[in-house]
């Protein structure tokens, strides 16, 4: 346990790809009954699309200035050039921020994240409160780590030789590994016997009793989730992971690309392209916004597999050129032309 209160409290969020992060967090943001947090957002990709979702809330527990987007890979690779100047800049905040949530990247481990915390220009001014891994409920449930991985996961079961190369496998049980708390996404998609696979899956993945939180949207209470007091980096290296051999590791399986997207004129269209881009078996997510003719609201959208989501999330301020764009996370190799043909129509 920490015993230092003159350091901030970080808790990171971790979590495969659309397991539900984001949304986990801004509902946090939104009962966060006085306490005044900070976000680093740790984004895959060209733009911080998961930082517009958050900006968006518009909460005054966690005003815009207090997110700050990191968006030049995972975070885990890149603490020395990216996580310390993001904590300079948040604890320089006034008033000075309470807590601070770190959504790490889908492809992020957090045990290196976790040892960072013990560096000299950090150890001082936080401490971690906790590690927790968000699991998408509904794929578990299917058998498959994420919704979009059905292609990958029949591949693995053909070919046994992958069950140590196997990369996505590796981040799963890594992420797990290191949490001091599963979130058990997507509840409101299991039956009771999908429940309960998935739940099984999750125990099979965990090598210590740790707490299991069934939710549906992201919806856990905060005072469940922050304020655990674990100071997670004393411990961290009893957390044993696939990586811990390792001095460095790559991501060369995953790549993304950003799609610029010209104003439309029917959403519902735009999510039938977006469910028949994310059919494509190397696509692994597809989520941005969109200005749609005629709407003072920019309309958020999220495809992870076969379920595509929108919404209007925000009006498009003054000034602000209604532009959409659409960040497409897939396996290396996926035909960005194709894809981009088929979101475009």
């Amino acid at each position: 346990m920490s015993t230092s209160s003159a350091r901030v409290p970080c808790t990171i969020v971790t979590g495969f790809l659309g397991a539900g992060k984001t949304t986990l967090i801004r509902h946090v943001l939104a009962h966060a009954n006085g306490r005044r947090l900070a976000v680093i957002v740790n984004e895959f990709g060209d733009v911080g699309i998961d930082g517009e979702i958050l900006k968006g809330c518009g909460d005054e527990a966690c005003p815009q200035e207090n997110i700050v987007e990191l968006a030049n890979g995972c975070l885990c690779c890149t603490v020395a050039d990216d996580f310390v100047p993001a904590l300079d800049t948040i604890l320089a905040r006034k008033p000075v921020v309470e807590h601070i949530v770190i959504e790490t990247s889908g492809l992020a481990l957090p045990k290196p994240l976790v040892q960072a915390f013990h560096w000299p220009a950090i150890k001082s001014r936080v401490t971690v409160d906790g590690v927790v891994a968000v699991v998408d409920g509904a794929a578990l449930a299917e058998g498959r780590l994420a919704a979009d991985l059905g292609a990958l996961a029949r591949q693995r079961e053909a070919d046994t030789a992958l069950d140590h190369d196997d990369p996505i496998e590796e981040v799963f049980d890594d992420q797990i590994a290191c949490a001091d708390l599963v979130v058990l996404n997507k509840r409101d998609l299991l039956d009771p016997p999908g429940a309960e696979k998935a739940m099984a899956a999750i125990v099979r993945a965990l090598p210590r009793a740790v707490k299991i939180v069934p939710v549906a949207n992201g919806k856990v209470d905060p005072a469940a989730l922050l304020g655990l007091g674990i100071g997670t980096e004393d411990d961290i290296a009893n957390r044993r992971t696939r990586h811990d051999a390792e001095l460095e590791h790559d991501h060369d399986d995953f790549e993304s690309f950003v799609l610029p997207l010209p104003e439309i004129s029917d959403p519902a269209r735009l999510a039938a392209r977006i469910a028949a881009a994310a059919a494509d078996a190397s696509v692994l997510r597809v989520k941005g916004f969109a200005a749609v003719a005629g709407k003072p609201m920019r309309l958020l959208v999220q495809a992870v597999g076969p379920r595509v989501s929108h919404h209007y999330d925000r009006a498009w301020a003054a000034g602000e050129e209604r532009q959409g764009q659409l960040i497409v996370i897939g396996l290396r190799g996926l035909d960005r032309d194709g894809v981009a043909r088929t979101l475009l129509g």
